[in-house]
């Protein structure tokens, strides 16, 4: 239990990384495996990897990273995407469970039912698709961090330029960047507001 908590404390975002230091397609598989672990609305997993790994790919991504240097000396980057259309998993999700006995047939239309209804909503698919991909990015950088690994998670990049650039789907919304290497500089360190400005007991 305690390598969990000193996991979670250690990590910082590391924006200055070894560009010599490599890490595998293997190691990058087996982390986004363990980021596809993450929680999800209905199990539907809302969530795409585009990974950028090798320097010439990296080095077509910077300019629409806005030039940031990390992006072409980390190891790699992952663009977080979420997916608008995730009621398309209703099928691949279920279906196993059907076949294999784990859920019924009633129970999977009773919740085919209530996932179309929630994409029905205007706001759900952008909000269903931002919230549960993130559950999956914030699960890779510690997965990353349990590996000896550091991340940085990067919110401003152009997502237009790079949907056009690496013809990403209509599908998929580009929630967040992550670079992942090993650190040639300490991340800075930051302080939190006291926990107790945070926390409200309901009544």
């Amino acid at each position: 239990m305690s390598d969990f908590f000193n996991t979670v404390s250690s990590r910082r975002s590391v924006k200055v990384y070894d560009p010599e230091a490599h890490i595998s397609k293997e190691e990058l598989t087996e982390l986004l495996q363990i980021a596809g672990r993450a929680p999800s609305a209905w199990n539907l997993q809302q969530w795409h990897f585009l990974v950028f790994h090798g320097k010439d790919v990296q080095e077509k991504l910077l300019p629409i990273a806005y030039n940031q240097q990390q992006i072409v000396d980390a190891s790699a980057v992952i663009c977080v995407l979420g997916d608008l259309e995730a009621n398309l998993n209703i099928d691949p999700v279920f279906g196993p469970q059907v076949e294999e006995g784990e859920i019924t047939p009633e129970l999977k239309e009773i919740l085919a039912g209530q996932i179309n209804g929630a994409y029905k909503r205007p706001e759900y698919p952008r909000d269903g698709a931002i919230l549960n991909s993130s559950l999956a990015a914030m699960q890779f950088m510690l997965a990353a961090r349990a590996k000896g690994y550091d991340t940085c998670p990067i919110g401003g990049f152009n997502a237009s330029g790079l949907i056009d650039e690496f013809n990403v789907s209509g599908r998929y919304l580009p929630t967040m960047l992550i670079t992942i290497g090993k650190k040639r500089q300490e991340g800075r360190p930051t302080d939190r507001l006291p926990i107790e400005s945070l926390i409200t007991y309901a009544e």
